[in-house]
């Protein structure tokens, strides 16, 4: 494993202990906390927290101190699948292997447990334990709100639900990704810059880097969609073309779309050059998601 990963990985497993602890003194209510911490400790690959964490170290951060952020970017990024799934949306009886949430708890369950995912993010990010400058807080809390909302991801839900059954030109697909998809990453680099006290200039740079490895993310997604296997995927493939959803791959080909993610890839990995060695982890990040298989 290269260094690079290993950091990555450390990262990764940070985010994972700080998750299993958030919820472990609980009230009862009902399912709600089960149905919470089912999807949440899910697994997945933790892209937006492990960005969060990584930006923030190479920016000269506290981690310790910011992984209330990272998993709050989770939790909201959890919400969102949970109900993406529902019959209402996408209407998906797999996720990450397993039957989603509401095929277990229930749809009203899943619907609670998503909003109360995304309101805990908030409640852990504004906890007076929170120790960092209170201007960062504010600041990071904020972009995540934009990220996730009407302007953000809740904003490309809705785009992607009018897009059922109509044809969507390029230009329009990449608006609906850029917001349902790409918002979170951008956010995660920019909540780690701001939390760090990241200089301007870092937060242009990783900024750049986000929306590069948002969309060849959204891209790759789209590709394995249409050849990737079930079982690695550990969703349903196929799922794009039977809502007759236009994608990346329907509107520019197989061989191009394959194109696009490599020269993504590539911008993502010179704009975080500035960084010199200290940016390897996420050149190293970007060029793993861009050949993933899952």
């Amino acid at each position: 494993m290269s260094m690079e990963n290993r950091q990555l990985d450390a990262h990764r497993l940070r985010v994972e202990e700080w998750l299993r602890d958030c919820f472990r003194e609980r009230e009862p209510r009902g399912d709600l906390y089960d149905a919470m911490c089912y999807s949440l400790l899910a697994g997945g690959k933790r892209i937006r927290p492990v960005l969060l964490m990584e930006t923030c170290r190479i920016c000269g951060g506290d981690l310790e101190k910011v992984l209330p952020f990272a998993g709050a970017i989770e939790m909201i990024h959890t919400y969102s699948l949970i109900h993406d799934d529902l019959p209402c949306m996408d209407d998906d009886d797999l996720r990450r292997g397993r039957p989603t949430n509401h095929k277990v708890y229930g749809e009203a369950t899943a619907v609670l447990a998503g909003d109360g995912l995304l309101t805990a993010a908030f409640e852990f990010m504004l906890d007076p334990s929170v120790t960092l400058p209170p201007e960062r807080v504010l600041e990071a809390a904020g972009i995540l709100a934009r990220a996730a909302g009407g302007r953000g991801m809740v904003g490309g839900q809705v785009l992607d639900m009018a897009g059922e059954g109509h044809s969507l030109g390029l230009r329009e697909v990449e608006e609906l990704q850029r917001l349902k998809t790409g918002a979170l990453i951008v956010a995660a680099v920019e909540m780690g810059c701001v939390l760090a006290g990241g200089t301007a200039e870092q937060r242009q740079a990783v900024r750049r880097y986000a929306e590069c490895i948002g969309l060849a993310f959204q891209i790759q997604d789209d590709i394995l969609d249409v050849v990737g296997d079930e079982a690695t995927l550990g969703k349903p493939v196929g799922s794009d073309a039977k809502s007759e959803k236009n994608t990346f791959v329907t509107l520019k080909g197989l061989d191009a779309c394959r194109e696009l993610v490599g020269k993504l890839t590539q911008d993502a990995v010179e704009a975080v050059s500035c960084f010199g060695p200290d940016g390897e982890g996420l050149c190293w990040l970007a060029q793993s998601l861009a050949s993933r298989e899952k």
